[in-house]
């Protein structure tokens, strides 16, 4: 079902306590962090950014933006709107297109840099260019000390992010509809192979992809999959279990209801709307960077 519309280029979707949702719209019209009321009947922009592009809350409240043009960058958000220019990456590294952004249960901020600028990258969608070098990124980012580790790159425009019940952190890759997965508690984590997500037909590599994603408390990942208008839910094993079929054909992102809801929302930019769907399962708690507990 559709869950809210009237938004333009929506992108992270984050559920905060009060059972509200943050959302980013990216469109150059709006280009702001914003508020969907609990029961879908509104919106209030709190703070316009540039494009902000993923977005985390963490355990005391605080918002943090991927800000992937204006500057590329990491920004620090109250709940009333007021941001900060946090960090723009290493000196020597900067970032180039802030994408998606996940805390592990240790309060630790992982962020995909897709590896291009976004005016590049918007020419590459279109077709109006063919030759753009991308060398998507992960980041660790310990943010006490401000400091970002790169702990993969030459990616093919990294973008969706998500921690699993595991302890991998796991990645995908646009391009090739591939997700990755990396044993963070090494020091230099190594990248494996998980699975891909694209279906078994072609389509034009320029208007495919795969975006945001999110685990469920069964230990399943599920995984927006752009142009052919899906969420493909696959198992730790790397197994696809189902698809589970979306009003939009292009969805950003997805995350999971109030506990006990067993509901999955949506954002879409085609349309830009936010959707629901009913499943076997919440997600996953991670219960030191949320501060609440699991009752």
């Amino acid at each position: 079902m559709i869950f809210f519309e009237d938004l333009m280029n929506p992108e992270g979707p984050v559920l905060l306590p009060n059972g509200d949702w943050l959302v980013v719209e990216m469109a150059p019209e709006r280009g702001c962090v914003t508020r969907v009321s609990a029961d879908g009947t509104g919106r209030t922009p709190i703070a316009k950014t540039g494009r902000p592009n993923g977005l985390a809350v963490d355990k005391e409240g605080t918002i943090w933006v991927a800000e992937s043009k204006n500057p590329p960058s990491l920004l620090k958000m109250s709940q009333e709107g007021e941001f900060e220019v946090y960090m723009i990456g290493p000196d020597d590294d900067p970032f180039l297109f802030s994408n998606d952004l996940v805390f592990d249960p240790d309060g630790t901020l992982w962020m995909t840099d897709s590896g291009v600028l976004e005016p590049e990258w918007r020419a590459f969608r279109s077709g109006e260019k063919e030759d753009v070098k991308v060398d998507g990124k992960v980041w660790r980012i310990d943010l006490p000390t401000k400091t970002a580790t790169k702990i993969d790159s030459g990616i093919g425009f990294a973008n969706g992010i998500a921690y699993g019940p595991d302890g991998y952190l796991y990645a995908n890759e646009t391009l090739t509809g591939d997700i990755f997965k990396y044993d963070i508690s090494q020091d230099r984590p190594k990248r494996e192979f998980f699975a891909n997500a694209f279906p078994t037909e072609e389509m034009d590599s320029h208007k495919r992809g795969v975006d945001g994603m999110a685990f469920d408390d069964q230990g399943r990942l599920y995984v927006t999959v752009i142009g052919y208008g899906d969420i493909a839910v696959f198992n730790l094993d790397g197994k696809l279990e189902k698809r589970i079929p979306l009003i939009g054909k292009r969805p950003t992102n997805v995350a999971f209801g109030n506990k006990g809801e067993k509901r999955i929302y949506v954002t879409e930019q085609g349309i830009g709307q936010m959707e629901a769907y009913d499943v076997d399962a919440d997600g996953t708690l991670l219960i030191k960077d949320r501060g609440r507990d699991d009752d």
